[in-house]
This record gives structure tokens, C-alpha cells and sequence, in this order.
């Protein structure tokens, strides 16, 4: 299969792009700077230069291939404070991407995050990959892509866990806390401690992605979660300790303070559940855990 992958030169790509060149399939990466090109090639893709806006190349490069895998988000608008921004330029891309796969059969992956699910009320029981919203940030490019199955589109959404690890993990959640917590003294958590962040590691996320582009059914939702909820509490605890700091507890008023841009999910409860996603597409995660990958140290070198 020639599979189109936007966000190629990112963190879940660089799982992503080997798995499916083992397995036999031509990947063809978008990259928007001569430096995430050669990062694509290394990668073993064949490289398509272009903007996540340019959306005429998107559609381009969709019609020409046998599916399409969309990672690509603007994580950098996120992480500096214009977050709809982001949003806004993703569920475009998904449409135009969408609307001219519409009708082919082809597979169509696209990316969404288990937070929703807490942002949209769910709590209080781990979520499902049957649980949906209505709409919101994120959730109407899902619900886009979902409805693509009725028009002829083998399309299917990996909601991610907000931690996603490995050692190709350069920019992510547990780079930011720990950032945010050498920068404060202290390794922070909001109230007691006890909500959960689901966790999964990039190489297994990676195998994921690959399954799903090769016989998800249309209108899947899947989910990037192996560990189901990691208390925030336990998070902070290891961090501090690699760090040699105190894990304290803060008020959601304190948040921003001490987790930047991670504020506004600080505190939400989050459990996954991936029992549907394992039984849909055999898949089992083989790699190490959050607890035990921060342990190894590398984020810390």
C-alpha cells in the first residue's frame, strides 16, 4: 500500500513510518522545511514538500496514494497559547484530506486524543471507544472523519493517550512537566492527586497506526492507550524523584503557575479503557511503561 502520512517528521511519525516500511508498504511523508525532509527520508519515506495549510496539496497527495494517515497537528500553536488556532487548521486539513478520498474505498487514520473524552463529561469509569461527544475542539474533525464511512471512506480515529513515551519522544507531555518542574522546584499535581492520565508507548502506538490503516473498519474509533490511568499524583512522585524535587500538590488557581500550558488538563480524570481496540485489531502492546521508561532516564539526559 502508498500510504500518505502528514506530520512525518514528528514525534508519533517516527514509529509510525518504520512499522509500516517493515511491512511492506511505500510511505510518502509531508514535510514543510528542507530539516523535516531530510528527517522523512531518514525515516525511509519518500518525501512531499508542503504546508499543513496548503490544503490543494493535501488533496493532492491523498488522490495519488492507496491511504492516508493524517498525525500532523500544530502542537507549537497549542503550546503558545492558541490552541482553537490549532484546532481550527486541523479540522480543515481533515476535510480536504476527507473529501477527496470520498467515494474510493481507501483507509483513511486520523488523529484525535482521550482528554476529550474527559472534557466532554465522561468520568468516574474508564472511557470507551464507543463513548462519543457531539462536538468540540478535536472532536468535530473525529466526528468528521467518522462520518466519512457513509460516503465511501474506510476511515478510522486513534484517540492518543496525553502521555505518549519512548525515547523518540522529543517535545511531549512528560517533556513538558518535566521541563515545567526543573523550571519551578517542584514537581506539581492539582488537588489530591488521584485523577488518571492514560500512558502508551511510541513503538506500540506505532504498530497501531499501521493495523488501523490496514483493516480498521470504516467508522472505527480506536484508542493509543495501554496503561488505562496513571494517578497525576504518581506522575509528579516520579518526576521528583528523578529530578531530586518535592511532588506538591496545588489548586487549580496555582495551575498555570506551575504547568504552563498543561494547566486546563491538569486536573481532569482520565481513564481508558483499549478493550474494543485489542479485540478489533490484535493489538497488543509489548513496550516498556511510563513509570519504567522515565525510570530508564533518557528523558532526563
Amino acid at each position: 500500500m502508498r500510504v500518505f502520512v502528514t506530520g512525518a517528521s514528528g514525534h508519533i511519525a517516527a514509529a509510525v513510518i518504520p512499522e509500516l516500511v517493515r511491512n511492506g508498504h511505500q510511505v510518502i511523508g509531508l514535510a514543510r522545511s528542507d530539516a523535516s525532509a531530510k528527517t522523512v527520508a531518514a525515516l525511509g519515506a519518500e518525501v512531499v514538500r508542503g504546508e499543513l495549510d496548503d490544503l490543494d496539496a493535501l488533496s493532492k497527495a491523498a488522490t495519488d496514494a492507496d491511504g492516508v494517515i493524517h498525525l500532523a497537528f500544530k502542537h507549537e500553536a497549542m503550546q503558545t497559547g492558541d490552541f482553537m488556532g490549532a484546532v481550527d487548521s486541523d479540522l480543515a486539513a481533515t476535510r480536504a484530506i476527507g473529501e477527496s478520498l470520498i467515494g474510493t474505498g481507501k483507509p483513511f487514520v486520523t488523529t484525535g486524543g482521550t482528554l476529550m473524552l474527559a472534557m466532554a463529561g465522561i468520568t468516574g469509569r474508564p472511557g470507551t471507544e464507543d463513548d462519543q461527544s457531539e462536538g468540540g475542539p478535536r472532536v468535530d474533525s473525529a466526528n468528521y472523519t467518522i462520518g466519512l464511512a457513509q460516503q465511501g471512506v474506510r476511515s478510522s480515529v486513534v484517540r492518543l493517550s496525553p502521555i505518549v513515551h519512548s525515547d523518540l519522544d522529543h517535545h511531549g507531555f512528560t517533556h513538558a512537566l518535566i521541563g515545567f518542574a526543573a523550571q519551578s522546584g517542584v514537581a506539581a499535581y492539582t488537588g489530591d492527586g488521584s485523577n488518571r492520565w492514560p500512558a502508551a508507548n511510541t513503538h506500540d502506538i506505532g504498530v497501531l497506526y499501521r493495523l488501523a490503516v490496514e483493516k480498521a473498519p470504516a467508522g472505527s474509533t480506536l484508542h493509543g492507550v495501554d496503561e488505562s490511568g496513571i494517578p497525576r499524583k504518581v506522575i509528579a512522585e516520579t518526576i521528583a524523584g528523578k529530578l531530586g524535587i518535592e511532588a506538591k500538590s496545588i489548586t487549580d488557581e496555582e495551575a498555570p503557575q506551575y504547568l504552563g500550558f498543561l494547566a486546563g488538563f491538569g486536573g481532569l480524570d482520565n481513564p481508558t479503557s483499549n478493550d474494543k481496540t485489542r479485540a478489533l485489531l490484535g493489538w497488543e502492546p509489548t513496550h516498556p511503561g511510563w513509570i519504567e521508561d522515565v525510570q530508564n532516564g533518557h528523558y532526563f539526559a
